[in-house]
């Protein structure tokens, strides 16, 4: 997929997919439930998306991969969590593009008191369509289109705000908490939902350019500035309307202006409203359809689901799937079970990825290379774990049976359809085999984390990638003298090279007579100039107990042997480059040492950041 999404993009569809009904409609349902305290609900709610989104961060930055959620479950814990970690991860997303369209038909109604709830639902289903059209096309028009989108939103906010927070009547505050703290800790579950689009960057991660960097930067700032914004628009509407008309509103940002500004800001909060549902919606039907798109790639879900449009490069077939569900969803949900829903469904996911980022930091996968670590592990993510349960129990029985209804459909869809027909090793089964201190029988995983890796960084190999990809490691046991060692890599080198074990000990003594070629400790590089042409090997040896290549250096367990004929002499100083930066590289020596077999050592050179020649590979 195309890596067209920006940093200001990402801060826009995050932001954009925050700030809709969760700030237009929620609150006036908010406060009929717990009063001025609702104020407290959102904070709350705020707080506990911290551990969602730290580890989301870090694991996109490991994994950028479409389908965000529903992949880092299905790598971490298997096909079974990850069909419902996806199918929570679309229902979810999707639900909420619905609510936020919902909203744009309930400020139509402001706009046109004549309209009745069908023509409502119509209006909603129509701008739906519209958003569908601009996704199928490009991913570029819709970052683009929620770019401008957000920053006109903010900028009526702050002036909402600042225009507002001069009438805020501090005696609408009290009493502060009218029903009781457990009204609070339920309204919070309730407006979870508003903070829910902020996670969706991960679902278009592989469309994002430079994601290592650009995804955790875009996450902490859209939660920075969207938390303050709820906090300070709710602090200055609850301020400054009347109880009797803000409680079960749905329109409360505007019934607020409406106090302060009188008919001007009723319009121009409308506007933002406006905005503020197409900006969710947009963004929500981009991240939601990248879901079954890559639980197609997986095999979990249909293949028709993976098709890309041959003109714009987007899985069209995904797109229109997620819309039709969004428009059934408007045209048969009321407003407080798609609020119920969708916030349910997050909250199961946000389980499912904090589990998943603990089994697979214990794996100790070496290719699972996060840019982003998320702190205070794993306390942070236990923390998350039981505040989503407690809010999913304490939201009523409506979550706990759509809970459990869901388990069960991803079950017996798992069961009947997808189980068996993708073989992939989750992080689980190499956690478990780690407990069990056995070796993993497949590196289905590794290879694959490799591979995103690889695209991550945008490394293209070179010549010397290559020779590595292909070159023989020797992961020797025990102590070993420097004759005994040159006699081993002379011995695996005669075949590659068609030359004698005799003739290539008797070079790699000279070599080494002429000055040592142990580097520095820990570390040496024999190399010879080899008869003939056109020949260059590498081989790529460890040694835990060491070889004692110089008196005065420590033992050795990193060598880098490698053998060319005359004519490769400019390849020979360049391999000599590539090594010194490859072992220059943070912690190498500690991964080197720890890695658990021979391919685990060639990935270490592989992965290497180093600046590579021209493309080869």
């Amino acid at each position: 997929m195309k890596r067209e999404l920006t940093l200001l993009s990402i801060f826009c569809i995050a932001s954009g997919a925050m700030i809709s009904s969760g700030l237009f409609v929620l609150p006036g349902i908010a406060f009929a439930k717990a009063g001025p305290a609702a104020l407290f609900s959102y904070l709350l709610a705020g707080i506990l998306m911290v551990p969602a989104f730290l580890t989301k961060a870090e694991m996109a930055t490991a994994m950028p991969k479409a389908g965000g959620t529903y992949f880092f479950v299905e790598r971490s814990l298997g096909a079974l969590a990850g069909t419902l970690a996806g199918l929570a991860n679309w229902f979810s997303t999707a639900l909420k593009s619905a609510f936020a369209l919902v909203g744009i038909g309930a400020f139509a109604i402001l706009m046109f008191p004549g309209l009745i709830e069908i023509q409502m639902k119509i209006i909603a289903c129509v701008a739906g369509i519209v958003f569908t059209i601009i996704n199928v096309r490009s991913v570029r028009e819709t970052g683009r289109t929620q770019v401008a989108i957000v920053l006109g939103l903010i900028a009526i906010l702050i002036l909402y705000t600042f225009w507002g927070i001069s009438s805020v009547k501090v005696t609408r505050f009290t009493p502060f908490v009218p029903f009781g703290f457990k009204s609070v800790f339920a309204t919070a579950g309730l407006v979870f939902i508003s903070y829910g689009g902020l996670t969706k960057i991960a679902s278009v991660s592989e469309e994002v350019k430079d994601p290592k960097r650009t995804i955790p930067l875009g996450l902490i700032l859209s939660f920075a500035v969207v938390l303050v914004l709820y906090l300070i628009v709710m602090f200055v509407t609850i301020g400054v309307t009347p109880k009797s008309i803000f409680s079960g509103s749905l329109t409360p940002i505007s019934d607020g202006a409406r106090r302060f500004s009188g008919m001007f800001g009723v319009v121009i909060t409308a506007i933002g409203a406006i905005l503020a549902f197409v900006s969710t919606a947009n963004a929500g039907i981009l991240a939601a359809s990248r879901v079954p798109f890559a639980m197609s790639r997986d095999r979990l879900l249909p293949s028709g689901f993976e098709k890309m449009g041959y003109r714009f490069k987007t899985p069209y077939v995904s797109i229109l799937f997620t819309s039709g569900f969004i428009m059934l969803s408007i045209l048969f949900l009321n407003l407080e079970e798609l609020v119920k829903a969708a916030s349910t469904m997050h909250l199961i996911l946000f389980i499912l990825n904090n589990l998943s980022l603990i089994v697979m930091r214990e794996s100790k996968i070496r290719n699972y290379r996060p840019t982003f670590r998320c702190p205070f592990y794993p306390w942070i993510q236990i923390i998350g774990i039981i505040g989503y349960i407690v809010l999913i129990v304490g939201m009523g029985k409506l979550p706990l049976l759509l809970t459990a209804g869901f388990i069960i459909f991803g079950v017996v869809w798992y069961f009947t359809y997808a189980r068996g027909r993708e073989a992939r090793t989750s992080a689980l089964v190499h956690l478990v085999e780690r407990a069990a201190a056995k070796d993993i029988p497949s590196r289905s995983l590794e290879e694959e984390l490799k591979e995103i890796l690889l695209e991550r960084d945008e490394i293209v190999g070179d010549r010397f990638d290559r020779l590595v990809k292909e070159c023989e490691i020797l992961d020797i046991k025990g102590p070993l003298s420097l004759d005994e060692f040159f006699k081993k890599i002379s011995r695996s080198l005669s075949k590659r090279l068609n030359i004698s074990e005799d003739e290539l000990y008797g070079l790699f003594i000279k070599r080494e007579k002429e000055s040592t070629t142990a580097l520095r400790p820990g570390l040496a590089v024999p190399h010879i100039i080899i008869p003939g042409e056109k020949k260059f090997e590498i081989l790529l040896a460890r040694c835990k107990e060491g070889i004692k290549f110089s008196p005065d250096l420590p033992p050795v367990y990193v060598t880098f042997v490698f053998a060319g004929t005359r004519d490769e002499r400019n390849f020979h100083l360049r391999t000599l480059m590539s090594i010194a930066q490859v072992t220059q590289e943070p912690d190498f020596d500690k991964r080197w040492l720890q890695a658990r077999n021979k391919e685990e050592l060639r990935d270490i050179v592989l992965l290497s950041t180093r600046e590579r020649g021209e493309a080869f590979i």
